[in-house]
């Protein structure tokens, strides 16, 4: 079949994914409702599977980035992420290319017992040795104080030597862990994403395209909520393909497109509404 491109689609990702072939996603971005943290409508997933099924329309050399936390319950956190990494790497046949972290620049919620939870992990999970690794590049502040600087590494049996990296360069590669200001106004500016419970910033997901995928990619995420990482995707001249369960979550995602289509003066009448139970028509703002 077609790869429903540049749609939203409401259905149980799991089943909508098993209508596709193999190996046709190049990049996956997602954050799926772990733990119970946040209400959505009653709506649950199966994990297992899920996993599965993205291992099987995953490209080789293809990505997941699958951003998760832990609830605490009775005192301890649960491990679902770490669980949820393992069974991508020893049971889907993932790599586990990098552990991430996502910081949140945002009050937390308040612990006396524990240290102030700001974060996720962002797992980078790649189909054998990643196709597209567009690492992003910063400014390096102590160039020039550095360098004639001689830094050193330690060997395994002790012995120092000389860095293999050199110093006093203007950029370096950015961290593997990343803040972002979360809250109004700050995640995002678009008035569609706060309709959802739980959106991830726009900046998030477009450091996350730009790393692992190329123009003319096709960008997924099965569990797309309000939209975020199909609206950077098709920003970013990407291809998207959007699912979720509930109609209203996608609605908000189209309509969520459809403006920022408009502002940007793309046709809009390339985002087509799909439905599983009604079949196909065509949504235009």
């Amino acid at each position: 079949m077609d790869l429903p491109i540049n749609q939203i689609i409401c259905g149980d990702c799991v089943e909508v994914m098993k209508s596709w072939p193999e190996e046709c996603i190049d990049l996956t971005v997602t954050s799926p409702p772990y733990d119970n943290l946040r209400d959505y409508r009653g709506y649950t997933f199966d994990f297992e599977s899920i996993a599965r099924e993205l291992y099987r329309v995953t490209k080789p050399g293809g990505v997941v980035v699958w951003v998760v936390g832990d609830a605490t319950i009775n005192g301890s956190e649960t491990g679902t992420s770490f669980r949820q990494a393992l069974y991508f790497k020893d049971v889907c046949g993932f790599n586990l290319h990098d552990t991430m972290i996502y910081q949140k620049n945002a009050f937390p919620f308040p612990d006396k017992t524990r240290y102030a939870q700001v974060f996720e992990y962002m797992f980078v999970l790649s189909k054998g040795k990643p196709n597209t690794t567009n690492i992003i590049r910063v400014p390096t502040k102590e160039a020039n104080r550095i360098k004639n600087k001689k830094s050193c590494q330690r060997l395994p049996n002790g012995e120092t030597v000389p860095m293999k990296y050199e110093t006093g360069k203007s950029e370096r590669n950015k961290e593997n862990v990343w803040m972002f200001e979360v809250g109004y106004m700050k995640t995002t500016k678009d008035k569609f994403a706060f309709q959802h419970p739980a959106m991830f910033p726009e900046q998030l997901a477009h450091d996350h395209i730009i790393s692992w995928s190329n123009e003319g990619d096709i960008v997924f995420d099965p569990m797309c909520g309000s939209g975020t990482t199909c609206k950077m995707a098709k920003q970013l001249g990407r291809n998207f393909i959007g699912i979720d369960i509930s109609e209203e979550y996608c609605e908000i995602a189209r309509k969520r497109i459809a403006e920022h289509m408009q502002q940007l003066s793309i046709d809009t009448n390339d985002i087509t509404h799909v439905d599983e139970k009604k079949g196909y028509d065509i949504y235009c703002k």
